[in-house]
């Protein structure tokens, strides 16, 4: 064996270590009925049974009652490999949970009570708010719980579903306490998205929007060219567009080199020190889809009037959000009160204030100031092109 270079005259030693992780990815079309068989081999167990405990968004049963009892058949059919632990537990959807330190509580009480370990499993089946926050617990318990994410909105699917965060909010600021851990396995399933309404639909192709400007001109360009059908829900658009944002997300994570973001840069949140803030300001009125779209909206601007972004891009950008039927504009869009924002986010960094911008679309560029009279300028001409009427 090895070992580690060191001598009795020596006070102090760096060592550079790395820790194996996988995340498995699996895209199905109904991953509780014909497509079960995908998902069964994720839950495995050194002892005959894998010990499953399934905390379920209370929107999705609202929308879709049918899921609750398919996937009670497919536990109970599964019962020489699986044990469920206890009922499927319903909780609140959306950002609600997130700001409730009970509903926190509760699911560390429940790990408790059923005696999960490390080598146990839980299942989260829900929109991007409930994946964080089910997933925060999951990763404090026990240091590490596995989990297995079930994506249900098209947001989460695009983007956060294979992120490696996991937060709640607290002190009025989004996502102040937080782990990174790297879920166990997430399956991105098309039967998930069926019943969602349109709002929540439309809201996760602004992530898709975001991370195409940064890394792919060609799937910007698809984008624009398949909005409509997007909106339309027809699936040849919808999950080509779905599927080529989570893996440049995903990409991003596993080789950009930063994968718990301990370096200056986010490139990934292009658009988001103005969306957080926001959420916060509309009281959540905003979805985080919306917000990131206004927030894109108002970056994509900036980075023209300031970094050379092609006048035609940037309008691309704006007619592509319209044309997704996304918000461009919002009232608590205050020049000063979004200014605020940026202290919190450099904060939310733990450094130097680093936001990224684009000079074209697949170049991005980390500043480290705003000009705060070009982004007035920007939030001017933001409101006036959401005002315009639609050619």
């Amino acid at each position: 064996m090895a070992s580690i270079p060191w001598s009795v005259a020596e006070e102090s030693l760096d060592v550079n270590f790395s820790v194996p992780l996988q995340l498995r990815l699996r895209c199905t079309r109904n991953c509780f009925l014909d497509d079960w068989d995908q998902v069964l081999p994720l839950l495995k167990s050194d002892s005959r049974q894998a010990r499953v405990q399934i905390w379920m968004d209370r929107n999705v049963v609202d929308n879709n009652p049918a899921i609750l009892t398919n996937l009670s058949r497919r536990i109970s059919e599964s019962s020489d490999s699986l044990e469920l632990v206890a009922p499927i537990a319903l909780v609140e959807g959306g950002e609600q949970i997130k700001n409730d330190p009970d509903a926190i509580e509760t699911i560390f009480q429940s790990i408790d009570r059923d005696g999960l370990d490390r080598r146990s499993y839980i299942l989260v089946i829900g929109g991007g708010a409930v994946l964080d926050a089910v997933g925060y617990a999951a990763a404090i318990a026990h240091r590490g719980i596995r989990l297995v994410r079930f994506p249900t909105t098209t947001l989460a699917q695009a983007d956060s579903g294979v992120g490696v965060k996991n937060a709640i909010n607290a002190y009025g600021k989004k996502n102040w306490k937080g782990t990174f851990a790297v879920p166990w396995a997430v399956v991105n399933d098309q039967s998930l998205l069926e019943h969602l309404p349109d709002r929540d639909f439309r809201a996760g192709f602004s992530e898709a929007v975001k991370v195409s400007l940064l890394k792919s001109p060609a799937a910007f360009r698809f984008l624009c060219d398949q909005a409509h059908a997007i909106v339309a829900r027809d699936w040849n658009a919808v999950l080509p567009a779905i599927r080529s944002s989570v893996l440049m997300h995903l990409h991003h994570i596993t080789h950009g080199g930063d994968p718990f973001e301990m370096q200056e840069a986010r490139p990934l949140d292009f658009g988001h020190w103005s969306a957080h803030k926001l959420e916060h300001l509309s009281q959540f009125r905003l979805r985080h889809g919306e917000a990131v779209s206004i927030g894109v909206a108002l970056d994509t601007v900036y980075s023209h009037l300031v970094h050379g972004l092609d006048r035609a891009d940037m309008q691309r950008t704006l007619q592509v959000l319209r044309d997704l039927q996304l918000p461009l504009f919002d009232q608590e869009l205050d020049a000063q009160t979004i200014f605020d924002g940026l202290e919190e986010f450099r904060q939310h960094l733990g450094g130097r204030l680093t936001v990224t911008m684009l000079r074209a679309v697949g170049q991005s560029v980390n500043v480290h100031s705003i000009d705060q009279v070009a982004m007035k300028e920007s939030i001017e001409m933001v409101r006036e092109f959401s005002l315009a009427k639609v050619s």
